[in-house]
């Protein structure tokens, strides 16, 4: 069993930065690949970033340079958002799989947090 809590999600004005935290609790997963999406109403939840067991990482285009995403030794998932903008205003998601190809795609992750709520003011 897996088990995801998100935190950190707030308000802050275009151009500041927000940290989101995703702890783990697992006994069952020893690898695996953590991601971070994100969904507004009336659209398809997107990959923002993803990072393999073994540190890879992949980044959607649109947040390329100013998020970054890592892992803590004990392998909870963190993204660090910089010069943020309007349109990153969204619900943020942690997920976790194994084995599946760490895509930024949704789909193919078991594992999902809680909803955390990201907004962006111009």
């Amino acid at each position: 069993q897996v088990h995801l809590v998100e935190s950190g999600g707030g308000s802050v004005q275009a151009g500041g930065s927000l940290r989101l935290a995703c702890a783990v609790s697992t006994k069952t997963m020893s690898e695996y690949c953590m991601g971070w999406f994100r969904q507004t109403p009336g659209k398809e939840r997107e990959g923002v970033a993803v990072t393999d067991f073994d540190g890879s990482t992949k980044y959607a285009d649109s947040v390329k340079g100013r998020f970054t995403i890592s892992k803590d030794s004990a392998k909870n998932s963190y993204i660090d958002m910089n010069n943020m903008k309007p349109e990153d205003t969204a619900m943020y998601y942690c997920a976790a799989e194994a084995g599946r190809g760490c895509a930024l795609a949704p789909t193919g992750y078991d594992y999902w947090g809680q909803e955390t709520q990201v907004t962006v003011s111009a």
